[in-house]
């Protein structure tokens, strides 16, 4: 057990390490190295790859990588290695649904991780003045989008930067007052707050000179969350962009699940972090592959920053890829059918709501 313990303790330090300090012509060979790591130590993936007929040392290329439904994350524990878990990052849902629990092991290395995403995309954090109008996250307290806003937030060291509810005349007083300095102003919406402030009246004219300056973003995370009717991207970005007098709307592409985040400066065109890949799977084929630019598929993200939990998920979003074969849309939700990989697990008679299955 000792030796299990070193091992995973060495390989884990050296995988974050090489996380850290990933190039992207790298992605392939740590990609498959932390494939073998969680194999390894992780034993719900373990039990997973198994069941599927997978040798790990068959798997030689990251298409060959099994992805595991993101729907485990919500019966299971799903956990690489030893490290004591301090908290849960847990996703939000309608009432009556079980939430995803991703175990945080290493909040410093999440956080670090995150802001070097977005500022290798957007610059230093100390550029901006962040807003952040987060409502039903807010209201949740575990969500990861607020532990990562919090962290920006107090990374920019700015006096105006913090949370908001709907408190649109002091949102916009503190905004106002903002840009009076020389930094940009970054606001970060959950989707129906941004449309809310819109519908509320609100008169835009008082950033239009900072807008024609180009400073200020507006950047939404997608969903309405059961606040509002469901519109696809295109509407919300138009909708946006009309009522805030803005010429472009950014949007963040992340979830529980995930360590590692992408960002679309416009267009809803996400570029991800270096750590995260995109690949497509066919709608009506789990384990089939689509390669083709702008062929719709289902989203399975590679996530090298989930060391301690699994860096292959398979969503249940929709999208597409660009030419370049990293860049990706998402385009809309698969149904609530579970997929083949839960039923998968359940089949061998494990219940839900179970902390891990025997390895």
């Amino acid at each position: 057990m000792q030796d299990d313990l070193d091992e995973w303790e060495l390989r884990g330090l050296d995988l974050k390490s090489r996380v850290s300090t990933l190039v992207p012509q790298d992605f392939g060979t740590l990609a498959l190295d932390v494939f073998r790591f969680q194999a390894t130590f992780n034993p719900l993936y373990q039990t997973y790859v198994r069941l599927r007929g997978i040798s790990v040392e068959e798997v030689k290329t990251m298409d060959q990588i099994p992805f595991l439904p993101i729907e485990l994350f919500k019966n299971y524990r799903v956990q690489t290695g030893f490290a004591p878990i301090l908290f849960d990052f847990e996703s939000s849902g309608t009432t009556g649904q079980i939430p995803s629990k991703h175990p945080v092991c290493d909040p410093g290395f999440y956080q670090a991780h995150a802001q070097k995403i977005f500022e290798s995309q957007y610059g230093p954090l100390s550029e901006y003045h962040i807003f952040a109008l987060l409502p039903s996250y807010i209201e949740r307290g575990n969500s990861s989008l607020v532990f990562m806003m919090d962290h920006f937030i107090r990374e920019s060291r700015s006096e105006f930067s913090g949370f908001y509810l709907n408190q649109y005349e002091t949102l916009v007083d503190q905004i106002t007052a903002a840009l009076k300095s020389n930094r940009k102003i970054w606001v970060m919406g959950v989707t129906f707050g941004l449309l809310d402030w819109v519908d509320s009246g609100q008169d835009f004219t008082f950033w239009q000179e900072a807008v024609s300056a180009g400073r200020i973003m507006v950047m939404e995370t997608g969903g309405m969350k059961g606040r509002r009717e469901e519109w696809i991207r295109d509407r919300v970005h138009a909708f946006l962009m009309d009522g805030m007098g803005v010429t472009k709307i950014a949007s963040e592409y992340g979830m529980t699940e995930l360590f590692s985040q992408a960002y679309a400066d416009q267009a809803g065109v996400f570029t991800p972090g270096v750590s995260m890949r995109v690949l497509l799977r066919e709608v009506n084929d789990p384990f089939g592959q689509v390669t083709q630019a702008g062929r719709v598929g289902g989203i399975k993200v590679i996530d090298l920053a989930n060391i301690d939990s699994c860096s292959f998920i398979e969503t249940k979003d929709l999208g597409s890829l660009e030419p370049d074969g990293i860049r990706f849309k998402v385009l809309g939700r698969f149904d609530n059918s579970e997929q083949r990989g839960c039923n998968l697990m359940l089949a061998q008679g494990w219940g839900t709501n179970q902390e891990e299955p025997s390895s």
